[in-house]
């Protein structure tokens, strides 16, 4: 979870800076063009005998008195530029950082919660007929060693009851119910980190507006003459905050819910298998 945060972090803080970097390198550039433009204007003069160095200096200052020429930005700079996904998160003011974190924290936590749940899925079916079949053969290692091979949460109970296999029917329904309860933590984990990003977001958005509405009738209770202009710009960015808080909680209010969903099915499927294997066992000892 921890590299997959630090990775959607540093491609966003990239995107940001894209539009920072490229402006810099600009400047340089046309300050050597400058220099350039000196240094040939010198080289002119000195071939052609004229050692005047009141031209020279006056060229100079002409050159350094021209405007700079705005350059033409690379097409990612450009591209990011023109979305206005920038202009949009300045206007927003400074309660955007923390919707940003909010965000980052989010994706990270659907990104692992999702990988997590998607390796913990197991043919539940074919791995009943492998271990009940084991043991009716009266095979009870080689019913551990198939649970041991397979990854997920059902095979991990299904492990811990068949090591307690010897000591009777109860030894195992705890062991399992030992093994339900680790297992349903490990799968249940960042679902709070989720419910608090879908929570917190719209509440941070609203406190960004109303922040930016003191702000907006500050400004007109400023002005001299109050124009509809004023007040709808004040306004509309004021409203900023709280779409994005929006934006952030519904989708991930979403993921949160279909996790909650797919670990209940986990949960079904385990109880499935738990009392199955109990059964078996219970019918072996008989």
């Amino acid at each position: 979870m921890r590299r997959v945060f630090l990775t959607v972090s540093a491609g966003l803080m990239v995107l940001m800076l894209t539009g920072t970097i490229s402006p810099l390198a600009a400047q340089t550039e046309t300050a050597a063009e400058i220099e350039g433009m000196v240094a040939t204007a010198e080289s002119t003069v000195v071939d052609t005998g004229l050692v005047d160095t009141t031209a020279v200096d006056s060229l100079a200052a002409a050159a350094m008195e021209e405007e700079p020429v705005e350059p033409e930005p690379v097409p990612q700079a450009r591209g990011f530029a023109q979305s206005g996904l920038v202009e949009f998160f300045n206007k927003g003011g400074k309660f955007m950082w923390g919707l940003l974190f909010l965000s980052i924290v989010g994706v990270a936590v659907i990104i692992e919660r999702a990988v997590t749940l998607h390796k913990a899925r197991s043919d539940v079916r074919k791995l009943m007929e492998q271990v009940v079949g084991a043991l009716k053969k009266g095979r009870l290692d080689a019913a551990i060693e198939v649970c041991a091979s397979i990854r997920g949460p059902i095979p991990q109970i299904l492990h811990a009851g068949l090591m307690r296999a010897k000591k009777g029917t109860e030894a195992v329904e705890k062991a399992i119910e030992t093994a339900g309860i680790i297992e349903m933590s490990f799968l249940e984990r960042g679902l709070i980190i989720l419910a608090t990003v879908a929570n917190v977001a719209p509440l941070l958005g609203f406190l960004g507006t109303v922040s930016g509405m003191v702000g907006a009738f500050e400004a007109i209770a400023q002005a001299e003459q109050v124009s509809a202009k004023l007040v709808a710009s004040g306004i509309s960015e004021a409203l900023i905050t709280t779409m994005t808080g929006l934006m952030i909680a519904i989708p991930t209010q979403v993921a949160h819910n279909l996790f909650v969903q797919r670990i209940d099915r986990f949960v079904v499927e385990m109880e499935d298998s738990a009392a199955e294997l109990v059964d078996v066992l219970a019918s072996m000892g008989e």
